[in-house]
C-alpha cells in the first residue's frame, strides 16, 4: 500500500477551510474513488486529473486508486482542488517524493492538457493557509500576484503540471510555449464571470472618475454627501427626475477615502470569489460602487443562489457605496433585507448548501422619485398621479428601513441660473475629498482604542456618557423626541451626525447649530442658520 497527502482550500462564502487531501493506492482492480463531500465539479476532477497526468509525461497507476478529503462534514467544490489531487495522487504513485507536498497548499485547476488554469478566490483562500500555519503555497501562475498579498507566505506559481513536477523532483524547468501577444488568453476566462457583478463597477481613481464640480447648484445635497462620506452616514435623496440624485450618487466613491491594506484585502477578497477582480489588478485600493437595477431580487441584493451562497450586492459593495436608484420600484422584501446588514456591518444566510456570514459594511444611498410619474408638488409640473397611488408609491419604503438612514435630502430641480454656471462651479472632488480625509483623521484620533472608527459605528449609548456635547446643544433634538417626531434610534442619530459636522468644521464638540443642521439632513426641516450653515461649509 502507497499512500501520501497534500492541502487544499474548501471556500464557505469568502473564509476558507484547509482541507486535507489524502491519495490511497492498493493491489486491485484498477478505479479511481473520491470520497469525503464533494459536489459535481469536483467528481468530474477524476477524469481531468488523469488526463492532465498523463499529457504532462508521467505514468497514471494502475491500481485501485481512493482519494479522501478531510475534514469530510465540509461541503467541497469547484475545481480548485485538481492539482492537490494530482500531486497526491502522484506521491502515492512515489512520482515525486510524499515528504516534498505534505505541507504544500495547492490551488489550481487542470486542463486536459495539463495547463493549471486560475481559479476564483485564490486571495481568501491563500489567506485561510496562513491563518492555519502553512507557509508554502503553489497557486496558477495569472493569480500568483493575488496569492502573493498576503504577508508571510511563500508563492510559487506554475502554468503546468510538468513545470510543478520539475520543481518538486529538482529536474530542469520546462518553458511553456506564451500566448503570443494580441491573441486572446483562454486562462483568464475562469477569473471573470459575466454578470456576476450585480451591477457592481469599481470606482475609478480621482483623477478618472467623475468630478463633483460638474453637478450644478445642490448646495445642500454636495453638503450631506460630504457629511455622508465624512462620518460613513446612509444618505437618502428625492426629488423629481433630472435634478441629479443620481449624479451625485456616482460622485461619492471618488469623495470616500482610499481604502486601508486591511479593508483591500477584504473588498479584493469579495470581488475574488464573485469573479468580477479584474486580470491584472489583484489588489483593490478604492471603495467599490455597486448599482443593482430595481428588478433585483433579494437574493441578488443580501446573497444566495444553488447550493453555498455566493456574495449578493450589499456584499459587493463591501466598503464601498451600495446604490439603489428608483428605490420605491424594488420589493418590499428586498429592501427589508437590508435592515440586518445596515446594522451588523454582515449578513449571515442560510441555504441548503449551508450557512455563510458575508461582510457587508457598505454606505447606503437611496434615491427616489416623489411620485411615479416624479412631478408630484412640482410647481406647473402636471403630476396626474391620484393622491392614494402618491400615498401608496412612497410607502414602499418602510419606516423601519428609513429610520436606519441618518440624512434624507430633497433635490431641488436645477435652477436655470445654475445650469448655466451663473453662479460658478462648485467645489472639486479632490477638494471634498480633503476635507472628509481631515474629519476622518480627527474621529479616528478620538476613537482612538475603540473598536469603531467612524461616528456612524458608535453605539449611541457610548457617544451619551464617554463624549458628552456642550449643555443646551441637544434642545431642538430633545424637543422633537418628545413631540413624537424623532424615535430614541433616531435621536442617536442625529447625534452622530453632528459629531460630523463638528470633525468637518475642525470643532471639538458639537455646538448647537451642528444638531440643528443634523435634524435638518434628518427631517428635511429647516433649523435657523442651519440652511445657511450648509451653503458655506463651515
Amino acid at each position: 500500500m502507497a499512500f501520501a497527502r497534500t492541502c487544499s482550500v474548501a471556500l464557505v462564502g469568502v473564509e476558507g477551510v484547509v482541507v486535507e487531501v489524502q491519495a490511497d493506492l492498493e493491489r486491485g482492480v484498477a478505479a479511481f474513488a473520491l470520497v469525503g463531500l464533494p459536489d459535481k465539479s469536483l467528481v468530474e476532477s477524476r477524469d481531468r486529473v488523469r488526463a492532465a497526468v498523463v499529457n504532462s509525461g508521467a505514468e497514471w497507476p494502475q491500481m485501485k486508486l481512493t482519494v479522501g478529503l478531510s475534514p469530510a462534514s465540509v461541503p467541497k467544490g469547484g475545481s480548485g482542488f485538481d492539482l492537490a489531487v494530482a500531486c497526491a495522487v502522484l506521491g502515492a504513485a512515489e512520482r515525486i517524493d510524499p515528504a516534498a507536498i505534505a505541507d504544500l497548499v495547492l490551488i489550481g485547476e487542470l486542463g486536459l492538457d495539463g495547463r493549471v488554469r486560475p481559479v476564483r478566490g485564490v486571495l481568501p483562500a491563500v489567506l485561510a493557509a496562513a491563518e492555519a500555519g502553512y507557509r508554502q503555497v503553489v497557486v496558477p501562475e495569472r493569480t500568483a500576484g493575488e496569492a502573493a498579498l498576503v504577508p508571510g507566505v511563500s508563492v510559487l506559481g506554475v502554468r503546468s503540471l510538468r513545470q510543478l513536477i520539475a520543481v518538486l523532483t529538482d529536474a530542469p524547468v520546462p518553458e511553456e510555449e506564451p500566448v503570443p501577444e494580441g491573441s486572446p488568453d483562454p486562462m483568464l476566462s475562469g477569473l471573470l464571470v459575466p454578470g456576476a457583478g450585480v451591477g457592481t463597477g469599481l470606482a475609478a481613481t480621482q483623477a478618472e472618475g467623475p468630478d463633483l464640480a460638474d453637478v450644478a447648484g445642490q448646495h445642500l445635497a454636495r453638503r450631506a454627501l460630504e457629511v455622508a462620506a465624512a462620518g460613513g452616514h446612509h444618505l437618502m435623496l428625492h426629488g423629481p427626475p433630472g435634478a441629479g440624485k443620481t449624479m451625485l450618487a456616482e460622485r461619492l466613491p471618488g469623495v470616500l477615502p482610499p481604502l486601508t491594506r486591511q479593508e483591500a484585502l477584504e473588498v479584493t477578497a469579495v470581488h475574488s470569489v464573485a469573479g468580477i477582480l479584474p486580470p491584472g489588478e489583484p489588489l483593490v485600493r478604492t471603495p467599490p460602487y455597486c448599482a443593482p437595477h430595481h428588478s433585483a431580487t433579494m437574493p441578488a441584493l443580501v446573497g444566495g443562489g444553488n447550493g453555498l451562497p455566493r456574495p449578493g450586492a450589499v456584499s459587493l459593495a463591501h466598503r464601498g457605496v451600495l446604490f439603489l436608484d428608483e428605490t420605491p420600484e424594488f420589493t418590499g422584501k428586498a429592501l427589508d433585507a437590508l435592515r440586518q446588514p445596515l446594522e451588523a456591518g454582515h449578513v449571515v444566510v442560510a441555504r441548503s448548501g449551508g450557512v455563510v456570514r458575508l461582510p457587508a459594511r457598505f454606505l447606503l444611498v437611496l434615491a427616489a422619485n416623489p411620485c411615479p410619474c416624479g412631478r408630484h408638488a412640482l410647481h406647473g409640473g402636471g403630476c396626474e398621479c391620484p393622491p392614494a397611488v402618491v400615498r401608496r408609491y412612497q410607502a414602499r419604503l418602510s419606516g423601519p428601513l428609513l429610520d436606519r438612514v441618518d440624512l434624507r435630502v430633497r433635490v431641488e430641480p436645477v435652477s436655470r441660473g445654475d445650469l448655466l454656471g451663473r453662479g460658478g462651479r462648485g467645489e472639486s472632488t479632490a477638494t471634498v475629498a480633503a476635507r472628509v480625509r481631515a474629519a476622518r483623521a480627527r474621529a479616528a484620533a478620538r476613537l482612538c482604542g475603540t473598536p469603531w472608527t467612524v461616528n456612524s459605528e458608535v453605539p449611541g449609548h457610548e457617544l451619551r456618557t464617554r463624549w458628552p456635547v456642550a449643555p443646551g446643544a441637544l434642545g431642538a433634538a430633545e424637543r422633537d423626541m418628545e413631540r413624537g417626531l424623532l424615535t430614541a434610534r433616531g435621536l442617536d442619530r442625529v447625534l452622530r451626525v453632528a459629531w460630523t459636522l463638528a470633525d468637518l468644521s475642525g470643532r471639538d464638540s458639537p455646538r448647537a447649530d451642528d444638531v440643528g443642521l443634523a435634524l435638518e439632513l434628518r427631517t428635511g426641516v429647516a433649523r435657523g442658520a442651519s440652511l445657511a450653515q450648509a451653503r458655506g461649509g463651515a
